[in-house]
């Protein structure tokens, strides 16, 4: 039984990783038209998700953890909505100036997602705080996971790495990719990596614990997938792994045709 709710807690996390990554990239290649009904859309299933986490939150079951773990990814995905469509970033639109070292480029950079990191900061804050304390915190958790790895990957491009995906960025958001570098490694590289394994160990550890409830194996084992793939997303970051060929189905090779785009 430990093993059957492993083993499901870790495919499904894969899946809904693959899945709603290239829905997201998908939707955000359509002509722009069409973003006002992607953001209505995104916005009903961050309304219902955080419906999901307020009524999931007493449930101690594999059931809950999974409802509780798939909402925060749920009100997770409005936000990556609604920066990738350009309704929440920060204040500067341009690029870096080719003159910009330093510290002067790190203000630079902040400001063009500040809104964003701003908003991602506080609904995890609110997550927290609606589940603190209740038999089922994984949706607190998951958010919170998710936004710890997403800042250290953003770091991490921004101080310098082998590989990013530049196809990823969406034709209105193209100037970002100024801000970002690359170089062999940073030094902040190898402490994220520790850093996640041994949260990811921590985690692993706890979903085979003999003596854990079915609950707690669940949610273990689902924040565990979590940041075991936050690692693989910062390997593909020094590796020459094709990892743009995972959502080659909603992105396309090549940049967006413009035609689409009124």
């Amino acid at each position: 039984m430990t093993f059957a709710v492993v083993a499901s807690a870790v495919l499904y996390t894969v899946f809904l990783w693959w899945f709603s990554t290239g829905a997201i990239l998908w939707l955000d290649r359509l002509p722009r038209r069409t973003y006002r009904w992607s953001l209505i859309a995104a916005t009903a299933v961050a309304l219902a998700s955080l419906y999901g986490l307020w009524i999931s939150r007493g449930d101690a079951t594999p059931a809950g953890a999974l409802c509780a773990f798939s909402c925060a990814v749920g009100v997770w995905a409005w936000h990556e909505v609604s920066f990738l469509m350009g309704l929440i970033t920060g204040p500067r639109t341009s690029r870096c100036p080719p003159e910009a070292k330093g510290w002067r480029r790190f203000v630079l950079a902040s400001a063009t997602l500040i809104y964003h990191e701003a908003a991602l900061f506080l609904t995890a804050l609110a997550l927290m705080v609606l589940v603190w304390g209740s038999p089922n915190e994984v949706g607190g958790w998951t958010f919170a996971i998710l936004l710890a790895c997403r800042l250290s990957a953003k770091l991490n491009i921004f101080l310098g790495v082998p590989n990013f995906t530049e196809e990823f960025f969406p034709d209105h958001l193209r100037y970002l990719t100024s801000y970002l570098r690359k170089s062999p490694t940073n030094a902040l590289f190898p402490v994220s990596i520790s850093a996640g394994a041994a949260l990811a160990g921590t985690q692993a550890w706890s979903a085979l614990e003999p003596s854990a409830s079915l609950f707690a194996i669940a949610g273990a084992a689902l924040l565990f997938s979590l940041t075991a793939l936050a690692l693989l997303e910062h390997a593909f970051m020094v590796l020459p792994l094709p990892d743009a060929a995972l959502w080659r189905w909603a992105v396309p090779a090549g940049p967006k045709d413009p035609k689409t785009t009124p």
